[in-house]
């Protein structure tokens, strides 16, 4: 018998975010997941960009096909990069949601999609992080930001420069500093 759905927080949809260091217009929705129960009309989607919760998207994908270039995908914060794996490729959009600042399963998520799965799009963090995550979440391959509530972008955006430099590798930084010295 399948495990019964149980939906935590939903990640909003800001008319801006950050997007490659930069405060953009939010070009894309997104879409909640759905309750046990509901259905849904793929027929019934908006036009233009969406972004879909994972389950509705794996559902549909080859009917999703013809609006691949309009199709992201949405995985909350229990749903693993490898759910996606290889199909990462070929889509436009990734978001991450962060149901709370706390959950860093997002980073992960990030990071595997990047590295393993090849995912050259826009990889959005939504949800609950904080301005004190962006250094990481930057690291980890994230370029776009969709904060939940009033905030003023152009004083966050400036926390993607908090650091430096950092000893470790990272997506941004294949090289530890170690190998970067002289």
């Amino acid at each position: 018998m399948p495990k019964p759905i149980k939906l935590g927080p939903q990640p909003g949809n800001p008319t801006e975010l950050i997007l490659n260091g930069e405060v953009a217009t939010n070009e894309w929705k997104i879409l909640p997941q759905l309750e046990e129960g509901e259905t849904f009309d793929i027929n019934a989607l908006p036009p233009g960009k969406v972004i879909l919760p994972l389950r509705q998207w794996q559902a549909h994908r080859e009917a999703l096909a013809k609006r691949s270039a309009e199709v992201g995908v949405w995985l909350d914060s229990d749903e693993g990069a490898e759910l996606i794996g290889s199909e990462a490729a070929n889509l436009p959009l990734i978001a991450i949601h962060f149901p709370a600042f706390a959950d860093g399963r997002g980073f992960s998520a990030g990071r595997l999609l990047r590295e393993r799965f090849g995912f050259k799009g826009e990889l959005r963090a939504v949800g609950g992080f904080m301005r004190d995550q962006l250094t990481y979440l930057q690291r980890c391959g994230f370029n776009a930001y969709a904060f939940e509530g009033e905030q003023p972008l152009t004083i966050l955006k400036e926390s993607l420069h908090d650091f430096g430099d950092s000893y470790q590798s990272g997506v941004d930084q294949p090289l530890p500093m170690f190998r970067r010295r002289f």
